[in-house]
């Protein structure tokens, strides 16, 4: 089932459907409730990518019992699930708020703090949403991106951090060296870190559908 042309997911002791976008319930028991999930961050990146970084990783098998392994195509193959879908550019069913400055399946980086919503085209950012203090961490080569406290400072990446995907250190206002870790930024010298903070990636239509009031990151 869609909701605003977003899967919705529901509940086994309710059976309440809920927003995946807003985790809030929006059909059945709980719909009227004050219940809000939490976000949690989410790496949205290619095998290569993030075995790159945690070489000692393990893998769920691909023989689930759901469906058969071959049906676990990569993305970008024609034969994967949601191929069809990606490439279009339309949306499976009408969407009642649209805006046209990104293209309607561009992928941005949805932020909401302090009641205020804002989406970014992917890059390396240091910018202040709803009163909080935010650096954005993003890959050059798949669409994995962070986002972490910055508590003030600005960072810029590194000189010698990595040329593809996403840097593994970064560099402050006063010169001080962090490294840029799955939970948070620690100082070099270890006197000091900085938590990772919830986000995700989603289509533009998507985050504008549920956030018509959003504003939209213009910087360089």
């Amino acid at each position: 089932m869609l909701y605003r042309s977003n899967k919705i997911m529901y509940d086994r002791k309710t059976n309440t459907l809920w927003s995946s976008l807003l985790g809030e319930p929006v059909i059945g028991r709980l719909a009227q409730s004050d219940i809000k999930l939490s976000i949690h961050p989410v790496a949205f990146t290619t095998w290569s990518e993030w075995v790159a970084e945690h070489p000692d990783t393990t893998a769920l098998s691909l023989s689930t019992g759901y469906y058969f392994p071959g049906a676990y195509a990569p993305e970008d193959d024609v034969e994967s699930f949601y191929s069809g879908y990606r490439s279009d550019s339309g949306t499976m069913f009408p969407v009642w708020e649209r805006d046209e400055r990104l293209a309607t399946k561009a992928e941005v980086l949805g932020l909401t703090f302090g009641g205020a919503h804002k989406a970014y085209p992917v890059s390396v950012v240091n910018d202040t949403v709803g009163g909080k203090d935010v650096v954005i961490v993003a890959s050059r080569i798949t669409s994995d991106v962070r986002v972490y406290e910055r508590n003030g400072k600005t960072f810029d990446p590194a000189p010698n951090a990595a040329g593809n995907g996403r840097p593994s250190t970064l560099v402050d206002n006063e010169g001080e060296t962090w490294d840029v870790t799955e939970s948070r930024l620690e100082a070099a010298d270890g006197s000091a870190t900085l938590a990772r903070l919830p986000s995700n990636i989603f289509f533009w239509f998507a985050w504008f559908a549920f956030h018509p009031e959003t504003e939209l990151y213009e910087g360089g």
